[in-house]
């Protein structure tokens, strides 16, 4: 089963820009997440329309944090990127009349919701700047 790694991808990101400090082309973030720079115009395109990074093109251009990573938190992200459902696992829909499967979908639908309620309530509370505070210092190459 394929797996959605948008979410930790963009932390991912984020966390880096900030570490980096300045512009950070789409360019050097295909580099990072090992793939091209078209899907990270797109991808970072939903973190632009929510405020959380800016873009400017041209030499010296690029991704730019617009936001405090103490007040961003991982749910934040998470509703950026506008997931359909944050568990592949789902309700049948095979027969509607059925009786079984509608218990069944009603049982799943509760679990998912708890589960779904559980999680974002716990990404709510993690800022990103707590996940940047767990990366060791890079050493100074300065001689």
């Amino acid at each position: 089963m394929q797996r959605d790694t948008r979410l930790a991808r963009l932390l991912h990101v984020l966390i880096h820009m900030h570490l980096r400090g300045g512009a950070t082309t789409s360019q050097t973030i295909a580099l990072m997440l090992h793939t091209n720079p078209v899907v990270v115009r797109r991808t970072m395109g939903a973190l632009r329309d929510a405020g959380f990074v800016t873009s400017t093109g041209g030499p010296g251009g690029g991704w730019t944090l617009a936001c405090d990573l103490a007040r961003l938190t991982v749910r934040d992200v998470c509703e950026a990127i506008a997931h359909a459902t944050l568990f592949a696992v789902g309700p049948a829909q095979d027969n509607d009349a059925c009786p079984v499967e509608a218990a069944v979908n009603r049982r799943i639908d509760a679990a998912l919701a708890s589960a779904e309620a559980a999680l974002m309530a716990a990404f709510g509370e993690l800022t990103l700047s707590e996940i940047a505070g767990e990366i060791a210092p890079i050493p100074s190459h300065d001689g």
